[in-house]
């Protein structure tokens, strides 16, 4: 149960955590970036895995070690992929839009906008939340949408997850990024009764 009153803390902190990643996109990528937050959903575990579908992806997820525990998944096309590590390295070179797969620069840059979209999510969050949020290291994977879904929340007790459903968009570039989130629902709420709203 939480309070009614406090529901808008569910927007502020999607809205909190995809400008800040915005930003930091924006500045190291130079493409003008914004976040969208589609939704936000009380959802069965099951119907995540059908939403998110079983389209080959790269996924980026990291792992919460504080309150609210849980994982956040960025999902992006391997096409989008290739054009953020472009954006990215720019004139330092590295990259090459012709090649199969991905050049070792091309890796370290999405690695390293992994870095900077996880810790930017989490800093939004824990600006909300009034507290420190300390995470895991991304993890990568190529393979379908569903599957890490799967991987990261299919072993919970409930069968219930908080599904912020965000996108991020290169206006320019026509890049989309999807972020998945899903903390522990007891703790999140625990967070949020602390707030005076």
């Amino acid at each position: 149960m939480i309070d009614i009153r406090k529901l808008a803390l569910f927007n502020k902190m999607a809205k909190e955590g995809g400008n800040t990643v915005a930003d930091h996109l924006s500045q190291m990528t130079g493409m003008d970036t914004q976040m969208e937050i589609t939704k936000i959903n009380f959802i069965d575990i099951p119907d995540i895995k059908k939403h998110v579908g079983d389209e080959k992806l790269i996924g980026i997820s990291i792992e919460l070690q504080e309150p609210p525990h849980g994982h956040i998944l960025f999902l992006l096309n391997y096409g989008n992929a290739k054009k953020l590590a472009q954006g990215m390295l720019g004139d330092m070179g590295g990259a090459d839009p012709e090649s199969e797969g991905f050049t070792d620069m091309e890796r370290s840059a999405i690695q390293e906008i992994g870095n900077i979209m996880t810790s930017g999510f989490i800093d939004g969050w824990a600006n909300v939340l009034e507290t420190t949020i300390d995470m895991g290291t991304p993890t990568f994977t190529y393979g379908p949408g569903s599957g890490m879904v799967d991987k990261l929340v299919g072993n919970r007790d409930s069968n219930m997850a908080l599904m912020f459903d965000s996108r991020i968009h290169a206006l320019d570039s026509d890049i989309d990024v999807t972020v998945y989130t899903f903390p522990q629902l007891d703790e999140l709420v625990g967070l949020m009764q602390e707030i005076e709203v």
